[in-house]
């Protein structure tokens, strides 16, 4: 008998690569049925703290609100390995030319910024990268605006400056923005590791074997597309809002990789070092213990 599943992702080019074998049909689901729900991450992050769909793409640090209600899956991972989020503004007046992170931060301290959501990665990781010994919890003045309308907030002033996700992080310049801070290469150099950015989590009212199955169907989903490209960056394109052929692949490489078929031990350890020290600055309530699907 099929059953049913919600879906949640977003309507984002390497969100619709990883799924494209499954939504066109391309590998055996064993039974089971998949309703795609396109929302952006900070609707899902919101959705997931109810627990309303089955799977869910969510942000890692949307996941420390949840542990009680879903666990993760070892497949589907957004990690920014050297690369991440960037803040960029209409200008750098006021920088110097290479500023330091202390510089950087007083600079920041003194702007408004516009930011995808307070549950996303993207603002737990610019938290984190603005505590210091005069500001533990990395205190900022923002703004919450869609995260495609982050530009538009920058270059009409209603913010000083925006942090972008997505495929932004290649078309910023198209928008005459300059880049602050890269908070990808920021944690690259503080930690060594990559920034974990997003991941899927499952329902814990499955039962432990069906978690198992699904995450082999959601795994085979993402290695069909792999080894797919050209056909799933096709099905992506409608999704890849103004990028052409070759900068949407670029894009999807950066998120979608060997990281995404499993976090493996570094991508673990990435989470839990992300995690541990949003923690120790007081930004999440309650230390994590990950659970992810065998």
């Amino acid at each position: 008998m099929s059953r049913t599943l919600t879906l949640g992702h977003s309507p984002d080019p390497d969100d619709a690569f990883m799924f494209f074998a499954l939504a066109e049909g391309k590998i055996e689901t064993h039974g089971w049925q998949f309703e795609h729900i396109l929302q952006d991450i900070q609707t899902l992050n919101e959705r997931a703290t109810r627990g309303e769909l089955h799977i869910s793409a969510i942000s890692i640090h949307a996941y420390a609100y949840v542990l009680d209600k879903y666990a993760l899956l070892p497949c589907g991972a957004s990690m920014g390995d050297g690369y991440g989020p960037m803040l960029v503004a209409k200008n750098r007046d006021g920088l110097s030319d290479n500023p330091r992170l202390g510089e950087v931060r007083d600079w920041l301290r003194k702007k408004r910024i516009a930011v995808p959501g307070k549950m996303t990665s993207a603002y737990l990781a610019l938290r984190l990268a603005m505590s210091c010994e005069e500001n533990p919890s990395g205190e900022c003045e923002t703004i919450v605006v869609p995260f495609d309308e982050i530009f538009d907030a920058v270059k009409s002033g209603r913010a000083d400056v925006g942090l972008i996700i997505h495929e932004g992080q290649l078309t910023y310049t198209h928008e005459n923005l300059d880049l602050i801070l890269d908070l990808g290469v920021w944690w690259k150099i503080k930690t060594g590791l990559p920034l974990p950015l997003g991941g899927n989590v499952i329902r814990k009212d499955l039962s432990p074997a069906e978690r198992t199955a699904i995450n082999v169907v959601l795994r085979e989903s993402i290695r069909y597309g792999l080894e797919h490209r050209s056909a799933g960056i096709a099905h992506a394109m409608p999704l890849a809002r103004g990028l052409d052929t070759q900068l949407a692949d670029q894009f999807i490489g950066m998120y979608v990789n060997d990281y995404t078929l499993d976090y493996g031990v570094t991508g673990r350890r990435a989470i839990r070092e992300f995690l541990s020290q949003a923690h120790a600055a007081g930004l999440i309530p309650a230390p994590v213990e990950l659970e992810f699907v065998e």
